[in-house]
């Protein structure tokens, strides 16, 4: 199941990988909105607002371990595009031992400071127990989390996007019917619906290990390739690091966004949780894309044909801004036939809440998209400091009209914060992607005379 995406048509090929990996993240958002689904109708609305409240918490610590294991696989990707088999090997024991040394890290950060950070997020005293609940247990089980992305960006690393796909699909299936099982007959509330979460995340983690053994002998590493080598440590945390920043600062946005919001009351936290449910699945194709040029870019970049960089650049734009228009159409459609699944009270209110959300939201589907793929494009190309810099922007412009929100009290700020973040991002990652992209070209041109020269000689 290898994919090289280094020879054919970038378009094809792009489809080719897309569309597995939107039908797993498709299926994940499901069974997280299942998740949400049950909470909220065997719980309650306090127990849906508590759930939701730690969506951005979670985006914080997750992120980083997910931008981590994701950048130490870009070189993976980038010696398998061009053919050092051995090389590539080295690179995946490295990624594992840097990825356990993370969890480690992580989890005993983000368990000691989560009291802390709640109160700090004005976390809701009504809800503040089971959102504590709920993120601690979240937070032991971070080694699910990385082990599932690490193997996963491996996979897609040389071409496979399939098998984490029939992996996602099953910890789907088995978080959903955890959730049934631990919160509608165990009682368990809350923590239950976290279980149910780390259970899944380390079942397909589990099982794409027993893939890679049984049936990827291109992945096997030998006890010599488990060590961390100066140059190859060197790349994969000079790529890995702001990819773990770059979601770090994006998820600092949030917790403003989610800050402002908690001063609106739980209410308000639920809708807004409902909103976020919808948006998220609904622009889970923009984060394939992303996924997809990553590997894409990196597997081209392994060969420095910067020219197919840039067909596949523009072809996946085209795609994603038909999907954008497309797909706000349609959620502003059916948005009143879908909020009643989430909750069986106060369901009118709610419904208003999430239209002016996907209201404004949505008209900025297209700056959205763009996000992910010059970030991703760049990552892939070795880049890490500009990809950051539009973490850091987004940051900026979410954070300020969160900030105004916070203290207008006005919820369409909230969303705003939001809407803001994703055009002044695109924009300048747009600007990044074609700077870089030339002082690529300039470098290659440069290379190549020098190999002239000395041929010469």
């Amino acid at each position: 199941m290898e994919l090289d995406m280094t020879k054919g048509s970038p378009s094809k090929l792009i489809t080719k990988f897309i569309i597995p990996i939107i039908i797993g993240n498709i299926f994940q958002q499901l069974y997280s909105m299942v998740d949400t689904i049950i909470v909220g109708r065997f719980v309650g609305v306090d127990a849906l607002a508590a759930v939701g409240a730690t969506g951005s918490v979670s985006f914080l610590i997750l992120g980083f371990t997910q931008g981590l294991t994701t950048g130490f696989t870009v070189l993976t990707a980038q010696r398998f595009g061009a053919g050092d088999r051995e090389g590539m090997r080295k690179s995946i024991g490295s990624a594992a031992i840097l990825s356990m040394i993370v969890t480690i890290v992580m989890t005993a950060v983000s368990m000691a400071g989560m009291d802390s950070l709640l109160r700090v997020m004005n976390t809701p005293e009504d809800i503040f127990d089971m959102t504590k609940e709920y993120i601690m247990i979240i937070c032991a089980g971070i080694a699910c989390n990385v082990l599932y992305n690490l193997l996963s960006s491996i996979l897609r690393a040389i071409g496979n996007s399939v098998v984490p796909l029939v992996l996602l699909v099953i910890a789907s299936v088995t978080n959903i019917v955890l959730d049934y099982v631990l919160i509608v007959y165990g009682h368990m509330g809350v923590g239950g619906a976290a279980y149910a979460t780390i259970i899944s995340q380390g079942l397909s983690g589990v099982l794409c290990l027993i893939y890679i053994i049984k049936r990827v002998p291109t992945l096997h590493i030998r006890p010599e390739h488990c060590r961390l080598e100066s140059q190859c440590v060197k790349n994969q945390l000079t790529v890995g690091i702001p990819m773990a920043l770059q979601f770090s600062i994006t998820a600092i946005g949030t917790i403003l966004v989610q800050a402002a919001l908690n001063l609106l009351g739980s209410t308000v936290v639920a809708s807004y949780s409902v909103s976020c449910k919808v948006e998220q699945l609904v622009t889970q194709p923009f984060a394939a894309m992303g996924v997809t040029m990553a590997t894409y870019c990196a597997q081209n970049r392994g060969i420095n044909d910067l020219n197919r960089i840039r067909k596949g650049v523009k072809a996946a734009n085209i795609m994603s801004g038909v999907y954008a228009v497309l797909v706000y159409g349609l959620v502003y459609i059916a948005l009143p036939y879908i909020v009643p699944l989430f909750i069986s009270e106060q369901v009118e209110m709610v419904c208003g809440y999430a239209r002016t959300y996907i209201t404004i939201c949505g008209m900025f589907f297209i700056p959205l998209g763009m996000i992910f793929i010059f970030r991703n494009a760049l990552q892939g190309c070795g880049f890490g400091f500009m990809p950051m810099m539009g973490g850091v922007v987004e940051l900026l412009s979410r954070g300020i009209v969160a900030f105004a929100a916070a203290h207008l009290m006005s919820y369409v700020g909230v969303c705003f914060a939001n809407a803001s973040a994703w055009l002044t991002a695109g924009i300048f990652l747009w600007i990044a992607y074609h700077f870089l992209m030339k002082k690529m070209v300039r470098d290659k041109k440069g290379h190549e005379e020098r190999m002239l020269a000395e041929a010469m000689q």
